[in-house]
Parts: structure tokens; sequence; C-alpha cells
């Protein structure tokens, strides 16, 4: 895979990322939650100045492009996806002149910048928001969210029976200006949340204008978050039934994966079209089936889209093979690279889940055997990392960081744990800030603590531990990365010819690399493809052609 980068951006003057065709379609991607991956300042909370300082570490990972999570001014009601205004940074994080460094940094070290954009929802204190509250019902403010008058003799029941992801109802009553029991609001999410009706033109105009202003800073795209809300069915009709929560990703909701946000997402795209550098659209979009999901990646909307449905897979050689298979076929219609992805900030990191046993889900509250979750999270991830198109890293994953699943419950802040019914609400446990060092103030993350607590055995595993140790899980990625990005066969594609396997393992062929894996718990024998390029564990090869491949490995092989 060739170094990517570039055309310079309009109005970055300091950006050097030079031009590289499509690098999307197989780039890698480092997710960066800036509230725990460096503190510049010490007060216990990382920023964007400890992000760029850290730049060089993840120019030398090897990875393309770096995805911030929100750091925009916000109450922190959910960690930043509450957004007050978004053309400002929360002083937290830092101020404007620390974007604009960390964007001309990364451009520097040919890095691309994608920042987040949270679209479905503002924070409560958005002046919108404010406003609508102040002026009362009638108010215009009012119609650019979703304010209804509540069921029942006196209003006292919500407009319809749709439910929160975090818990409890998905409307919150207000009180009026004048003191009494008035209107409802619609928040799938916190109450701090109130949801856009993005059926008000001025929505769509404040979001175009937003998109502008980002670009003219020289980002180079967006996640964009909940991209599958925005639209909801019209009347806003009643669901029915509770438990809604396992519905979700089963089938079409009425406040989610609508047709009506495909038309936002064309226009979205014709703005970002008349900007250099190919900059690029991601979206988080949480769809029923794959096929749904390759709808918001046609020619003439967005540019990737999460495959949620592969980082809910168990490690499990047919399953896994059946959801490459069906990602693959959804994607190679509408000319969209797949992407992979095993980690983010809203799940429990794959170390730890795949330490516990299939079937769990994706939030889970136990440690599990973690020998066995490293030894999978390895292999599992030079599977991701041969697949064709792109790839998603999330922070620490490189260096092998497990959940913390003990936190006290007097230090989470997961808006969900605090909600009954709602999500598990053990997000907490994935977003505690990585070590870079083996001792210090928390492990080099900062000169004063950090906001959530730390492990006493995460020194050993630091950046600074893991590197130049043979073995190490950092070591393997920055390996992988390159080799990844030095055989002509790896990176964008959207195919694979599968290979015969013993039962339990998996092997494919793209031109002449092999990658072969075994998910089982007992070692098997394959054909040796080769030169090994390398390996997630110990591979033991004869002298008759053949290779024994312990439990839980993956090897990639070139003729």
């Amino acid at each position: 895979m060739s170094q990517h980068s570039a055309d310079q951006a309009p109005n970055s003057a300091l950006a050097t990322v030079a031009g590289h065709r499509d690098w999307w379609r197989d780039a890698v991607i480092y997710q960066v939650y800036p509230r725990s991956f460096a503190d510049s300042n010490g007060d216990g909370m990382g920023d964007l100045e400890g992000v760029r300082s850290r730049l060089p570490y993840l120019r030398d990972l090897g990875v393309d492009a770096v995805w911030l999570s929100p750091f925009y001014a916000s109450p922190q009601a959910d960690a930043g996806y509450d957004v007050a205004d978004y053309r400002a940074v929360d002083p937290m994080f830092g101020n404007l002149m620390d974007a604009d460094a960390l964007i001309r940094d990364a451009h520097g070290l040919d890095l691309r910048i994608i920042v987040d954009l949270v679209p479905n929802h503002s924070s409560d204190q958005h002046e919108w928001f404010k406003r609508a509250l102040r002026e009362g019902p009638g108010s215009p403010l009012r119609e650019r969210y979703h304010f209804r008058p509540g069921k029942g003799k006196n209003g006292e029941l919500p407009p319809n029976d749709w439910e929160s992801i975090f818990g409890g109802p998905a409307w919150t009553r207000v009180t009026e200006p004048d003191g009494t029991p008035g209107e409802w609001y619609l928040h799938l999410f916190a109450p701090e949340q109130p949801d856009f009706n993005w059926d008000h033109p001025a929505v769509g105009d404040e979001f175009r204008s937003i998109l502008r202003f980002w670009l003219d800073m020289g980002v180079d795209g967006f996640r964009i978050d909940v991209a599958h809300g925005l639209v909801k069915a019209e009347g806003l009709p009643d669901l029915g039934g509770h438990d809604q929560l396992k519905l979700l990703g089963n089938d079409v909701m009425p406040f989610f994966d609508q047709d009506g946000v495909h038309e936002v997402y064309r226009q979205w795209r014709t703005i970002l079209d008349e900007y250099s550098g190919e900059r690029i659209f991601v979206a988080e979009a949480w769809t029923p089936t794959i096929e749904r999901t390759a709808n918001y990646v046609r020619p003439d909307e967005l540019h990737q889209a999460f495959n949620f449905q592969y980082l809910g897979t168990h490690w499990d050689a047919d399953e896994l093979r059946s959801v490459v298979d069906r990602t693959l076929d959804a994607m190679r219609p509408v000319g969209a690279p797949s992407t992979w992805v095993l980690s983010n900030h809203d799940v429990t990191r794959h170390a730890t889940r795949f330490a516990n046993e299939a079937g769990l889900g994706t939030q889970i509250r136990t440690a599990g055997d973690r020998e066995l979750g490293l030894r999978r999270a390895r292999a599992a991830t030079l599977l991701m990392l041969a697949l064709p198109g792109s790839a998603y890293l999330y922070q620490g994953e490189e260096l092998g960081l497990p959940d913390v699943v003990d936190l006290p419950d007097e230090v989470r802040q997961d808006p969900a744990y605090f909600r009954g019914a709602g999500q598990d609400g053990f997000r907490d446990g994935c977003r505690v800030p990585i070590p870079w060092t083996r001792t210090g103030s928390s492990y080099g993350f900062g000169s004063g603590g950090s906001w959530l607590p730390q492990p006493a055995e995460w020194g050993e595993l630091s950046v600074e531990a893991q590197t130049g140790t043979e073995g190490s899980t950092l070591e393997l990625y920055r390996s992988a990365l390159a080799v990844r990005r030095a055989q002509a066969d790896l990176g964008a594609g959207d195919s694979v010819t599968w290979l015969k396997a013993p039962e339990g393992a998996l092997a494919f062929r793209r031109g002449e690399f092999v990658c072969t894996a075994n998910t089982g718990g007992e070692a098997v024998t394959v054909p040796a493809y080769g030169r090994v390029l390398l390996a997630s564990g110990e591979v033991t090869l004869s002298q008759d052609g053949e290779a024994k491949l312990p439990a839980d490995t993956t090897v990639w092989w070139t003729a």
C-alpha cells in the first residue's frame, strides 16, 4: 500500500499531504478519543495540544488518518456528543488556534484529520434550544426541534411511545416561561440532547454552513454521528410495546434509517466535492442489514460506513466468513470500499470481548480470560487488516489494552449508566486514558492524574514498555501496518478467493498474498503458502511444506 497524502487544503497553508487518488479506499484510520489520549496541561483531561504532541507516534505507527471524537463547546452531558456550539472548541480541549495547529501539524506529517459531526441532536445549551424554551409555545425556534403537546387529559403523557436509547421515554416535558407544565421535546438519547427537526430548512442550512467552516479550516473529512437518525417518520407514529432497544439493528425504526436521510447526504456530497484533496464522509449508521448500510455509500452520498455487523461477529471462522462475504457483496454494486472495525468508544474493547464466551454482546462487564482475549485480539487484528478496503483502529488497541471492567460506581460518567432500562452504561471501561510510560502520573497521560482511574498494571502495557520489545502487541501493529502498506495485494479491493481450510480455520488469497486464521481452540495444519510475512503467534513449519497454526493465530504469507 503506497504512502497516502492529500492535495493542499485551500485555507491551510501548511498542509503538505500530497495527492493519492481514492486514498480512503484502503486507508487505516485511527480513532482518537481526545479526553483520554494525552493531557498537555495537567488537569487530568486530554486535550488538542496533547493530541498534537503525539502525532509523530501515530505517523510512526503507520496510520493514514486520525479521526477525532468531538471537541466542540459542550456541557459534556454525553462526553461532547451534546454540542452547544459547532464552531467553537470547548475550553477543556483548547481553542480554535489549537485545532488549526493540530490540522497543520498532521498534514505536515502526511496524516489526514477527520472530525466528528453530530447532526441528529444538539445540546440543550445550544442557543437555538435555549431560545426555544425562553420564547415558549409558538416560538419559531421550537420548530427546529421536535416539540409536541402531550397526550392525556392535561398533556401529562408523552406524545408517543418512543424510548430513549439511554433508557426511559424519549420525551421530556418542559416548564414554560409562565411556570406551568408545557410541551414535550424529543431526545433519542439523553434529555440534554434534543433532536433536531430535519424537516425544517434552517437546520439543513446551518449544517451546510458548519461543513464549510471546518472544510475551510482544512479538515479532511467528517465522521457523522448517528447518520441513520436525523429524519423521523411522518407523524412520529407509535412503535408499539416496550423493550424497543431489542429491536434496534433488526428492523427499520420510525426514528432510524428512514429513506429521507439520503437526500441530506446527497446535498452534503455536493459541498464536499467542491473542495480539493478528496475530503470524505464516514457514516455511523446502525442498520438492520449490510445491504441497507450500502445505501449510505452510493456514489453520490457518503464514502464509507462503519461495518457494525463485522464488529459484532464472534471469533468464529464460519461466522466471520459469512459476514465478510455479505459485506463485500453488498458494497460491490455501489462501488464503495468495505470498512472493518473491531473496537470504538462505545463498545467493550475486543481484547475483553474475545476473552469472554460468545453471545454476551458488545458491552461486557467481566474481564474473562485476559490471556485468551489478547491472543484472539491479535489474531483478529491481522485478519481484519488483510481484508479488502479500509480499516479503523481505536486508540489503545495497539497496546492490547483490555476494558476496565471494575471501575467504581462513583467515578463512572457514561450517562446511560445512570438511566435504567437503557444501554448497559459501561462505556467508561473503554474510555480510560491510555498509558504512555511505565511510571509517573497517569503513566505519561499527563502530569495531573486522569479523569478515569487507570489499572495499576497498565505501566507494563504502555507505549514505553512495548516499544522495541519483540513480540509486543505494539510492535505487531507497527509491523502489520508497514507490511500492509508495502504489499501491493493488500489494501483496496472488493473480493477474496477462499481456500480450503480445516474446521475452525479460514484461508483466503489476494493475488500473491494469503491469510490463514485459526479461530479454534486446538492447533491445525495448513499448507505453507510461501514465505511468512507476519504472524500473531508462533508458527511451526515442517519439511513437507505444511505449517502448524496454534489456536487463535493468524498468519500472513506471500509467494
